[in-house]
């Protein structure tokens, strides 16, 4: 099973935008790495997202990425503070792969907690619109399958370049 963990793009500031949509910034960097993830054939069920905006937004442009299409799904459990313990056990039993776009310090705890068991370890810099694949082995044991963030996407993108 592997779970895909991924941050929100960068939003707009709360004194600005009160709801914090995605920057067009933030949405194209999302739109980015959709396309990378597209490349990757990546399959998902389901796709869970927090009630704020970034992270509903962020969902939508991600989730055109997975094939089939993934049911997407607003989850109260997911804010940034939220506790990650019952977010935690419905992944350690899932039987099929999942994508949660979220926030910090949630997706870094719940990270943690999978690979370490200790939701305190600092395991994994998350960059907005960055992802995680983690993929659980046996029962209850983790490992990093890879990770991407834009800021890499972009370096080989100018590379590629003739």
């Amino acid at each position: 099973m592997r779970l895909y963990l991924v941050r929100h793009g960068e939003a707009n500031p709360k004194q600005e935008d009160p709801d914090r949509h995605l920057t067009r910034a933030g949405a194209a960097e999302v739109c980015k790495m959709a396309a990378f993830l597209k490349a990757l054939d990546l399959e998902a069920a389901e796709v869970w997202h927090s009630t704020k905006t970034r992270a509903r937004e962020t969902a939508e442009l991600v989730a055109k990425a997975i094939k089939p299409r993934p049911v997407l799904r607003e989850r109260q459990d997911l804010s940034p503070n939220d506790p990650i313990a019952h977010v935690e056990s419905e992944v350690a039993y899932a039987e099929e792969d999942l994508m949660i776009v979220g926030h910090m310090p949630f997706l870094g705890k719940l990270a943690a907690a999978l690979l370490t068991g200790d939701d305190h370890a600092e395991m994994i810099a998350f960059a907005a619109a960055g992802v995680v694949c983690l993929e659980r082995f046996e029962e209850r044991h983790w490992a990093i399958r890879w990770m991407i963030v834009p800021e890499l996407l972009a370096k080989c993108r100018r590379r590629a370049r003739p």
